[in-house]
């Protein structure tokens, strides 16, 4: 069902059968009848407590063919890359936990930025994802796909957890669930649950060095504070969420050095570069389902802060000083989103009709400066934005027979952006710009256990107001080329499910996905203007394959082909069509063996394929090959230790590749086709232990 994805872990017998949730135990929910496409699905928190995680966004790799990456200091977002899109920190690809979506528009480090930092995996239950742009509800920055992280309303057992590991690495977490003393039953059915309301906490403390040079010192503080009440039926929850974050970042380096020993794999080119980070979230969330249909409201008001200093080009802009350049983002951000279903008939047939709307306010001042050691030098651009996004989608589910459904839905969307420029008065403006985005998915069968989809729909993303508004070039003084304020997408897909076996579950999807031309304000930049990026085409199939062999062995063997390539050859005034940064093959093997007495076992290999640097693909980036293993042992009922590696084979390999202009010494020539590299860390080993009390 696609309907009424209301943020918990139910799966939907039909479109009118609303008020009697099943709780799914498990890894995954992927069998029939329980997705509007073949790569939908839902990650059970029982997959993410088996593999042993670098990061916290790498929670996200559970997710069939997505990567997760990171091509500078940890305290900031991660890169993330799915069918056959470098999604840089977000632009094409959602996120949200418990609603609140992660992706920032006109951000200053990058369009969509997606700060997963925050992230406490221990407390997740679930994680929803879709990929593609077919699903009404699912709006900017949602064209290669969305996930979204649910949280856990309680715990089965209060915990405490430490962690000590390679390269300065300490964590601490400390969290815990109670019902309150007084009962307010708002109707609920007291006989059939414990309606109390419901109150989580959890602390995590955590520093660490990293293998790098210049040690890492990052220094993190993530607190969670939930109350809530009810049941999947009905019920409510009050978030208050704050993370605070600073670190020293080892920037991608130039390949020609450490191919001539003149740096080490893990050296720095700039020791001064790094961050600092703080989000303070309040959120609210009420939902109720019945046989008569669902509604769902979440409002959060969100507070953010970002100080980013980082050096790409070395010594190419400024010879005397370095290129060091910081970005400076400070916003408020305020979001209200409802949705409505009422269940019914359509000419005879059991039907769902559903309405929703998003709005989204963000204040946002932002800053981009020359600095030298983290001292300001002089201002390139410095500018407070108003952006808001409107959004109202209607869609309808029918089942026409036991093996016809379709989902038929319409999403508007439209952006206003206000803009006032401090450096440049000439650059303050006004911009807006409106998309309809139609969706149509169709579910046969089950036949002989196997359901086939087609699915087809439009998506976008927002661009940054500094390229929409901007009338002069912040650098030249020239004039700027402005780009649209929305650019969309077309995505299509046929895809199968089936069941052969018991506990195995497989999916097929062959799909395409066109995104329309469009400049790219270069946010991720010391310079801030706009890049070409004609129209491209990505075509792809996935094979996903999910098998419980019995209580104690779960297999995983998931695999991604992509192909790339601009739709017109020689585009953006470069020769060939490739995609630069497309990653056009991924593979996971993942195994997990349960009590097999005290012992638990989690392995994962991940392979990414190799990518093309540049367009004409002279310059190619190597495959990588990962492998990561936990093994964990019960001491007693509520003590468990267990030993994470990392990178277990400890090979050599690059996080993140790119072909750049950089010039390496005030000395030197510009080197104008030149490749820098971001390492991936090498083995590390992590001890932790649990308490449950």
């Amino acid at each position: 069902m696609g309907s009424p994805q209301l943020g918990t872990p139910i799966a939907v017998a039909s479109a009118i059968s609303l008020g009697s949730p099943i709780t799914i135990l498990g890894h995954y929910d992927n069998s029939l009848g329980s997705s509007d496409a073949a790569s939908q699905g839902v990650v059970y928190s029982k997959t993410i407590e088996d593999q042993p995680f670098l990061r916290p966004g790498e929670v996200l790799e559970t997710v069939p063919g997505l990567v997760v990456t990171q091509h500078s200091g940890e305290g900031k977002a991660n890169q993330y890359f799915l069918r056959g899109y470098n999604l840089d920190h977000g632009t094409d690809f959602t996120t949200s936990i418990d609603g609140v979506q992660t992706n920032m528009p006109t951000h200053a480090h990058g369009q969509g930025y997606s700060d997963l930092n925050d992230l406490i995996p221990e407390l997740i239950d679930h994680i929803d994802y879709r990929k593609g742009p077919y699903f009404a509800e699912n709006g900017d920055f949602a064209s290669a796909g969305s996930a979204e992280v649910i949280y856990k309303k309680d715990l089965k057992q209060n915990f405490s957890s430490f962690t000590l590991g390679s390269y300065g690495y300490q964590r601490a977490l400390v969290a815990g669930s109670t019902r309150l003393q007084s009962a307010f039953t708002n109707g609920f059915d007291t006989t059939l649950i414990d309606t109390r309301p419901k109150l989580l906490g959890a602390l995590e403390i955590m520093h660490e060095d990293g293998p790098w040079q210049i040690k890492e010192k990052l220094q993190k503080v993530n607190g969670l504070f939930r109350l809530s009440e009810g049941n999947n039926s009905k019920g409510w929850s009050f978030d208050f969420r704050y993370y605070t974050a600073h670190w020293n970042s080892t920037d991608q380096i130039p390949l020609e050095l450490i191919q001539s020993g003149q740096l080490g794999l893990y050296d720095t080119m700039n020791s001064s570069d790094g961050g600092q980070s703080q989000r303070t979230t309040f959120a609210l969330e009420r939902h109720e389902v019945s046989d008569e249909g669902y509604q769902k409201l979440q409002a959060s008001v969100e507070h953010h802060e970002l100080n980013l200093w980082s050096d790409f080009t070395f010594y190419e802009f400024r010879p005397q000083t370095g290129d060091q350049f910081e970005q400076l983002d400070q916003r408020n951000t305020l979001s209200i989103k409802w949705v409505k279903g009422w269940n019914g008939s359509l000419w005879g047939n059991d039907s769902t009709a559903e309405l929703g709307g998003h709005l989204r306010f963000d204040r946002i001042h932002l800053g981009l400066f020359n600095t030298q050691n983290r001292k300001p030098l002089g201002t390139v651009s410095h500018e407070n934005v108003d952006e808001l996004m409107q959004s109202i989608w209607a869609q309808n589910h029918t089942t026409w027979a036991p093996w016809l459904r379709t989902i038929t839905g319409v999403r508007a969307d439209h952006v206003n952006m206000d803009m006032t420029a401090f450096e440049n008065p000439q650059n303050s403006g006004l911009a807006q710009a409106g998309k309809i985005s139609p969706k149509f998915s169709s579910v046969f069968g089950p036949w002989y256990k196997t359901e086939f989809f087609f699915n087809i729909g439009k998506g976008l993303h927002s661009n940054d107001a500094r390229g929409v508004i901007n009338k002069i070039d912040p650098t030249t003084n020239g004039l700027a080329s402005q780009i649209q304020a929305l650019s969309g997408s077309l995505g299509q897909e046929f895809g199968a499910r089936s069941q052969p076996l018991p506990n195995f579950e497989t999916s097929l999807a062959i799909w395409k996905l066109k995104s329309d031309p469009e400049l790219v304000y270069s946010a991720d930049s010391a310079i801030g203007n706009t890049t070409a990026n004609g129209a491209s085409m990505r075509t792809g199939i996935e094979w996903n394959n999910h098998y419980t062999l019995n209580d104690w062995l779960l297999l995983d063997a998931d695999l991604a082909w992509t192909h790339s390539n601009y739709v017109s050859m020689n585009d953006n005034g470069q020769v060939g069509n490739q995609v630069p940064n497309a990653v056009g093959k991924v593979g996971i093997l993942r195994a997990a063996l349960h009590h097999m007495g005290p012992w638990s076992i989690g392995l994962e290999n991940r392979y990414i394929g190799s990518y093309p640097l540049t367009q004409d693909g002279s310059q190619v980036a190597p495959a990588a090959l990962i492998s990561n293993l936990k093994i964990k042992r019960e001491l007693d009922k509520n003590t468990t230790l267990s030993v994470d590696a990392l990178n277990l084979f400890n090979r050599t390999y690059y996080d993140i590749a790119y072909n750049q202009d950089y010039r390496i010494s005030a000395q030197a020539i510009v080197q104008p086709n030149g490749i820098t590299i971001h390492p991936g860390e090498p083995r590390q080993v992590r001890l932790n232990l649990v308490i449950n009390y």
